[in-house]
């Protein structure tokens, strides 16, 4: 028997109602809610849920090792990496290779929110962590809930 089999990993498990969001400044137009962190995991990855205000936007950023991917899980914005643009919309997925120059931008009538996973950490979580917590919405919580997309 292998020392990989001898191992047990008990999961981490989460809900909507325990992610704490943060606005990275105070004139941040997106706001990222922590699923799961290096604080709460023992991964160097931080997954978050990324919520773009109307016109909200993320500005030109790069990373030097760490592969970032954007999951949209609803709404509709643009994304634009090293020049090349795309509209995005519920469903689409995007994954930025290290050192890509990237920005999200909320193209829609209503918010954008994106899964945002990125590996490793590269000092993402704490960057969002030094920022002003902020509560998430009814609307927010609605969405990550999936209550639309319940029958009866």
């Amino acid at each position: 028997m292998n020392t990989a089999t001898k191992k047990c990993v008990v999961p981490l498990f989460r809900t909507p109602n325990q992610y704490q969001a943060y606005r990275i400044s105070p004139e941040a137009t997106n706001r990222l809610a922590i699923v799961f962190d290096p604080q709460t995991s023992p991964l160097s990855l931080t997954y978050c849920i990324e919520i773009f205000d109307v016109g909200g936007k993320t500005p030109p950023n790069r990373h030097r090792t760490a592969v970032e991917m954007f999951f949209v899980l609803k709404g509709e914005g643009r994304a634009t990496c090293d020049g090349k643009t795309m509209d995005i919309r519920t469903g689409d997925s995007i994954l930025v290779p290290p050192t890509g120059m990237h920005m999200i931008e909320n193209q829609g009538e209503g918010r954008l929110y994106t899964l945002t996973i990125m590996v490793p950490n590269e000092e993402f979580a704490e960057l969002i962590r030094s920022g002003i917590p902020v509560a998430l919405d009814e609307e927010d919580i609605a969405v990550l809930q999936r209550s639309d997309a319940r029958f009866g």
